[in-house]
């Protein structure tokens, strides 16, 4: 990795940082909400995983490691798992 590229890698995770924790999204849940994973619409997920840092950035509809906070009770009712899934591999965008 180069200067630059580390510049850029470096901006990107200040402003990733910056939205999720303006927003509240810093791993701190209200009493009311629980994480519910599998139900995050494409660029809707509430924060990272291990493909990704950030909120929004999820790709596709429904992954099932991209997760949103949501009224205690809803989750499974709305199709999602309350268990974080085992660890994927990261995609490779061909």
């Amino acid at each position: 990795m180069n200067k630059r590229q580390a510049l850029v890698a470096a901006a990107l995770a200040g402003v990733c940082a910056a939205n999720a924790s303006a927003s509240g999204q810093m791993g701190t849940a209200a009493a009311d909400q629980e994480k519910c994973f599998g139900i995050a619409k494409a660029g809707q997920n509430d924060c990272g995983t291990s493909v990704h840092g950030c909120a929004g950035q999820a790709a596709v509809d429904n992954d099932p490691a991209e997760w949103k906070m949501v009224p205690k009770g809803s989750c499974e009712k709305a199709g999602g798992k309350l268990t974080e899934p085992k660890a994927q591999q990261p995609r490779q965008d061909k």
